[in-house]
């Protein structure tokens, strides 16, 4: 049987394509270590080790709390959270979402402000912990989101978005 030279073209552009597509996939996207991510779930396992084989160290119940993503192994992140701890969690609990923390212990006030600036007009006030969805990060400044409360809190106050 002889292949005629347009089905030798199709199955070229097939292989072509399947190709661009493996190349494409999400393991060849993911990020360098260290990255920020947050939590995804309303509860996620930090286990000692990259497998459900090893024990739990904690169980986190703060959605969208962030973490440092510092090493990978498969489906598997080593994490660390605010408060230095390591330890790995499954990829599916975490997301790409980069969200902040609030520095300071519960019932210590910090401010958000209308402007990126020291001497804008403050026009919200966050507890230590607050956790919030973080964006149009400058200089000094990021715009975060604390459940719909917009406004500019200094980078200096927040975990969550140090260089790496």
């Amino acid at each position: 049987m002889s292949i005629s030279g347009s089905a030798i073209g199709i199955l070229a552009t097939g292989i072509l394509v399947t190709g661009i597509l493996a190349a494409a996939s999400p393991a060849m996207a993911q990020k360098e270590t260290p990255y920020w991510a947050s939590i995804d779930e309303p509860t996620a396992r930090m286990r000692t080790g990259p497998s459900t084989g090893y024990p739990t160290m904690w169980i986190y119940k703060r959605k969208q709390l962030p973490v440092k993503v510092v090493a990978r192994y498969k489906s598997w992140r080593k994490v660390e959270d605010p408060d230095g701890t390591q330890g790995w969690m499954h990829a599916r609990l975490l997301t790409a979402d980069q969200t902040a923390i609030v520095l300071g212990k519960k019932g210590q006030v910090q401010v958000m402000r209308s402007k990126p600036d020291s001497d804008a007009k403050i026009i919200w006030r966050v507890e230590g912990g607050v956790v919030g969805k973080i964006t149009d990060c400058e200089g000094q400044w990021c715009l975060f989101d604390a459940n719909g409360l917009r406004g500019y809190i200094a980078r200096d106050i927040i975990w969550g978005d140090e260089p790496l």
